[in-house]
């Protein structure tokens, strides 16, 4: 099986809170700052560009968004969470959001990989930081991917991939650089993804 060839998803079902959720076999959940590109990268690792709601609007995913993995026995399943950050959402919805992402992945059994989003054109921000040092305190499995790769100047590559790496207190090897308009390291993300969904 090519881990290259685009990942076989299908929209499942939004939720707004945990205990909606379906049970599943083993998850892989991505989350990110609004507007990191986390629904481009989504439709990038299907190469279907409706498949994840993608918006110029920060913030407009607002519900737990799953998807099924349909390869192998076809039982992964692959969660889209709401970005954080975003002032413009209203009080009740900002007030519900940390709720739900950390009662997700504290509470989810099913869950074995957390795939944090960072932008790499501006590196972590302290809102990034503080969601890397609560997985940590937390244990929860993550692996962070440096989105937008095209806007970092070839010129500032290396300098960006040291300093990124550097924010996120990781070594450079251990971040997924990837752009989802350009292709740049979607291989190697939806060979990550399958190896946590296919046994």
């Amino acid at each position: 099986m090519s881990s290259g060839r685009p990942l076989q998803i299908s929209f499942v079902e939004s939720a707004s809170r945990l205990d909606t959720l379906p049970e599943a076999t083993v998850e892989v959940a991505f989350v990110g700052r609004s507007n990191v590109g986390k629904s481009s990268l989504i439709n990038a690792l299907a190469n279907h560009k409706q498949l994840a709601r993608v918006s110029n609007t920060p913030g407009r995913t607002q519900l737990i968004n799953l998807f099924s993995l349909d390869e192998g026995d076809g039982l992964g399943t692959l969660v889209d969470l709401p970005g954080y950050g975003y002032a413009k959402a209203s009080k009740s919805v900002r007030r519900d959001w940390p709720a739900m992402i950390e009662g997700y992945l504290l509470e989810r059994d099913y869950l074995v990989m957390v795939f944090i989003l960072i932008d790499g054109e501006i590196g972590p921000t302290k809102l990034d930081q503080q969601m890397l040092d609560w997985l940590r305190q937390s244990e929860v499995p993550h692996t962070v991917v440096a989105t937008k790769h095209d806007k970092v100047k070839s010129s500032q590559r290396a300098t960006r991939k040291n300093k990124l790496a550097a924010g996120c207190q990781l070594e450079k090897g251990d971040i997924v650089w990837v752009s989802a308009s350009k292709g740049i390291g979607i291989d190697m993300l939806r060979g990550l993804v399958r190896s946590h969904l296919l046994h």
